[in-house]
Order: C-alpha cells, then structure tokens, then sequence
C-alpha cells in the first residue's frame, strides 16, 4: 500500500492549515477531526466528510471498519507524520477533513428551548456546553461573538456531540434578541444577581437562555435587553460557577419544562 510521508503532500499541507488557522477553515469551508470515536460519529451522522486519513499502526485496527461504513479509502500516513499533525499528545492516528455545515439560518420553534453563548471563549467550555445541550434535547446552540466553533479544541470537546445538536453563529446579539421577541421566545440573561432564582422560575414555552464571558460575563445592555434575568442561588461560600456547569443546570431545569 502507498503511504505518505512527505509533510509537504498537499492533502497534509491543507489539513494543517485547517487545524492551525481560522481564517484557512473559513476561506475552505472545512475542518478537521481527530480520533477514531468523533470521526466514527461524524460518518453515522452522515457528516460531509471529504477524506479520511489514518497512521499505518492504526490502519490495522480502524480500517475496515471505516471502509465497512462506505467511506472512501483512507489515505495511509506514516506514524511519524501522524504524530506531526496531530494535536494531542497520544494521538489514535485517525484523522478526517470535513466540510462546515450551510447555514440556512435558524427556524425558530414556538416552544423551542435554546442556548445562546455569547463572547464565551474557552473551547472547552463550549464543547462541554454542546455536549449538554445534546444530553437534554435541546433545540439549538448559537454561537454569538465567541471562539471558533470549529477550532479543534472545541470539535474534540464536544466528543461528537457538534454532528447531533444544532448550531448557529449569529453575531449581532440585538438582532438575535429580537428574532427570539418576534417568535414569542422569551429570553434571559444568566446573571449571578438577579433575584429570580433558576430553580423558582417555569420555563414554560419557548426559551433562550444567554450566557456570558468566562471572566465578565454579559455585557449591561445585553442584560437589560433580555425579557429577564435568572441566578442561580448558591451556598453563601460560593458566589459563582464555571459557565460550563452553570448552563448545565439551566438547560437541565430548562429541558424539563414545556
């Protein structure tokens, strides 16, 4: 079988550049996936893949199963350069390219629940998020002002979970906010003040719940635009949590009511 080598094959040279730079993911329309398990999901979801790439150590163990799921053959890379393109520190040698999904825009669901992260910046923190959000059925997580949804970080973070929510990217808040006013979906700000607790609050109906910054959290006019404010009451030694769990419960409280 022929293997590539060459750090300079233009298949390697393009999966690099998706895995460094935003502005090559947005120019390409594409980015990239690293594991055998994320890479499995995107191919049972039917994601868009365009190549598969895999380490020859990993060509016995993966191969055919990937074949066996009608991709189209693999590209065989030597071990030396899988480990040259990949972002972890042991990595499984199963790597794919993958188109970024058409947005068509939102369709909003009169009784939609909905998860809008807005300027949240650690590509953990959203993949956890999304990775909740498919947990409890969520109808939809919009990216506003924060990192790139599909940076590596984030796609590994998510552990497959991106190829079974919905995402958006809409970056004018204000315009989102009204979106969410003229389809009778009422939105709330995640604050650590407010006096309308999460856990007192129905959320009946359609709902938004917009989170903020890691360290500022929501900015006042966003605050203020929003139909209300919701906190979640802590024990007096804890005055806030990470934005990851705190949307955890809101979307948990959240998915139960309709």
């Amino acid at each position: 079988m022929e293997v590539i080598r060459s750090k300079d094959n233009a298949t390697i040279k393009l999966y690099t550049k998706l895995a460094n730079y935003r502005k090559d993911r947005k120019k390409y329309n594409l980015f990239v996936l690293e594991g055998y398990r994320i890479v499995l999901d995107a191919i049972v979801q039917n994601a868009p893949i365009t190549q598969v790439l895999i380490s020859e150590d990993a060509y016995e163990r993966y191969c055919q199963k990937l074949v066996d799921l009608n991709i189209t053959k693999p590209f065989i890379i030597s071990n030396e350069l899988a480990c040259k393109i990949s972002s972890t520190e042991n990595t499984q040698g199963v790597f794919a390219i993958c188109e970024i999904p058409k947005d068509d825009g939102i369709v909003f669901k009169s009784n939609g629940k909905y998860i809008v992260l807005h300027q949240v910046q650690d590509p953990g923190n959203v993949g956890m998020i999304i990775r909740t959000a498919d947990a409890f059925g969520l109808d939809g997580v919009i990216m506003s002002q924060s990192c790139d949804l599909y940076s590596p970080k984030v796609i590994r973070s998510t552990m497959g979970s991106i190829f079974r929510v919905n995402h958006y990217v809409y970056d004018d808040i204000f315009k989102l906010l009204d979106s969410f006013k003229l389809n009778g979906i009422t939105t709330y700000s995640a604050v650590i003040d407010s006096s309308n607790y999460v856990k007192e609050e129905s959320f009946m109906g359609g709902t938004a719940i917009i989170v903020g910054n890691e360290g500022n959290g929501l900015p006042k006019e966003v605050t203020t635009y929003c139909d209300k404010s919701i906190t979640i009451e802590m024990n007096g030694s804890i005055d806030s949590l990470n934005v990851a769990m705190a949307s955890g419960i809101i979307m948990w409280k959240m998915s139960n009511e309709y």
